[in-house]
């Protein structure tokens, strides 16, 4: 992994141009890897995402008595998938910052029955879980917390779940419903199971990769629209020999829009206009500020003549996104708005509150509610250290801020712990320095 300094300094820069090859999908990685694990059969997974949160989730996996073997130094893993039954019964979980790893573990785990301890970083003990174990506890499970109630960290006991119903709240997390979905199988064995979405469900892109990946590993499900989703019984989840792990649409969005604030063109490979996560959408956004996009099966480019256009969206499908288009706001010629934001809040921090904080570092006025975020930039980029709350995004979104040679004297913009990025893209920072020509 590599070794990054306390902070990191990038001189201003003037162009954005070159091609990138995109790390695995975070989403889609720990999600093939629970499948993969659960199903019958060995699957070789290919490209798989090589950061901190697939590492506790297949160190998790290790310690459920899954076999794995990574193919050299490649990011090329075999894994021995047990069935639907994890041969170990009585194990105690590190999950890290992992959303994508805890969230649906803690699910199979319910389904399956066993003693089970997971816990994580003091920052998820603060990220909620409370739908998803109220949904599993309703039908029979037995998920204890054991210490504030609603959050992590969990003790999971054997418990009785054959229900026909379940129900999940959508609005604070598609993680929840995500988790169900996935355990879906594990528990309707004998019968179907419907599971109904209570309220607005969020992030529906990311529902769409799970059932995408459900169905390339053997499961089908019926759906009615966003409100209820049907699982027949009797359904294994079954290898599908070998799956390739798209290119991460997330981490796309900083190379694209650097494309798009500092002239381009910019590619990335690895995503494109066949891929089945909801984050691609990200360019219909630098669109509408004025970048010019092309696309092609696995890839994306993205330029522009440098002035971008204020936007005012709804962001609710493309949170993660989202938050790229919040510093990008700094160089349209006038006041962004973005929507219907509320889920930045339980993210690897509180990224309402910390994107603000940001931004008006950089000379930004910024309002900021309970869920949206306005952003007015500064008329020239104030010199700034940044700080990224242990969060990987934040540390990849404000490297934008370098752009244009935009600083005020043309000095350097800091980013604090920039290690952070460690979470999904280690060499982030080594791609970013590939693609700009300093002032």
């Amino acid at each position: 992994m590599k070794h990054y300094p306390h902070h990191l300094d990038l001189k201003p820069a003037v162009l954005a141009r070159g091609t990138v090859r995109l790390p695995g999908s975070k989403s889609i990685s720990n999600r093939t890897l629970l499948l993969a694990a659960l199903a019958r059969g060995s699957t070789d997974i290919k490209s798989l995402l090589a950061s901190d949160d697939t590492h506790v989730m297949l160190m998790a996996l290790q310690k459920l008595g899954v076999r794995w073997q990574q193919h050299g130094e490649s990011q090329d893993y075999a894994v021995d998938g047990a069935g639907g039954a994890f041969p170990v019964h009585s194990a105690d979980l590190f999950m890290g910052n992992a959303g994508t790893a805890i969230r649906p573990l803690t699910a199979a785990l319910a389904a399956m029955g066993g003693d089970y301890t997971i816990h994580g970083v003091a920052r998820m003990h603060e990220r909620p879980i409370g739908d998803l174990v109220d949904a599993l506890n309703e039908v029979g499970a037995r998920i204890d917390y054991t210490g504030n109630p609603g959050f992590p960290p969990l003790h999971i006991h054997r418990g009785h779940l054959h229900p026909e119903r379940m129900q999940v709240r959508g609005n604070v997390s598609s993680q929840f419903l995500t988790a169900l979905l996935m355990a879906s199988p594990l528990i309707a064995r004998d019968k179907p199971l419907t599971i109904e979405v209570i309220g607005e469900l969020i992030s529906k892109p990311y529902i769409e990769i799970t059932l995408n990946l459900m169905q390339r590993f053997g499961v089908e499900v019926q759906r009615d629209g966003w409100a209820s989703f049907t699982v027949p019984a009797a359904q294994q989840y079954q290898s599908p020999g070998v799956i390739h792990v798209e290119g991460d649409a997330s981490s796309a969005s900083y190379f694209l829009a650097a494309g798009a604030i500092a002239g381009g063109p910019v590619r990335v490979e690895g995503v494109g206009k066949s891929s089945i996560q909801g984050d691609v959408r990200f360019v219909e956004a630098l669109e509408q500020m004025g970048a010019t996009i092309t696309m092609g099966d696995t890839w994306i480019e993205a330029s522009s003549n440098g002035v971008l256009k204020a936007i005012d969206a709804d962001f609710n499908h493309i949170p993660d996104a989202a938050m790229t288009i919040a510093v990008a706001a700094l160089y349209a010629d006038g006041t962004s708005m973005l929507r219907n934001i509320a889920s930045w809040r339980v993210k690897e921090t509180d990224r309402l509150a910390a994107m603000a904080t940001e931004l008006r570092k950089l000379g930004a006025l910024v309002d900021e509610g309970t869920d949206y975020l306005r952003v007015t930039p500064p008329i020239v980029l104030d010199r700034a250290t940044i700080d990224t709350y242990d969060d990987h995004r934040m540390a990849m979104c404000f490297s934008l801020a370098s752009l244009n040679g935009a600083a005020r004297d043309g000095t350097t913009v800091r980013i604090n712990d920039p290690k952070c990025v460690a979470k999904t893209f280690p060499d982030y920072f080594d791609a970013f320095a590939g693609i700009v020509q300093k002032a």
